[in-house]
């Protein structure tokens, strides 16, 4: 059986300052654990994009390590 309550923050933060310190740290690593995958979901789902597959992106990894290649060649003499 679940139960709910309606807690204002400053009745939470009260709640939480009551813990010891062990059970706070382990509480902000889990807010703070939480709070990046939601900031991460929201990062992927912004810059989603069907424009672009992964052929384009070997084809573009390619060229741009054959230019390295090319220019390292040269800055050293064909050697």
């Amino acid at each position: 059986m679940d139960a709910m309550l309606n807690l204002s923050y400053n009745q939470i933060l009260n709640l939480v300052q009551q813990l010891p310190p062990r059970s706070k740290l382990k509480l902000g690593r889990t807010l703070t654990q939480q709070a990046t995958r939601a900031e991460l979901k929201h990062f992927l789902d912004t810059f989603r994009t069907d424009e672009i597959t992964e052929d384009d992106i070997l084809a573009e990894v390619k060229q741009v390590r054959k230019e390295r290649y090319e220019r390292r060649k040269k800055e050293t003499g064909n050697r």
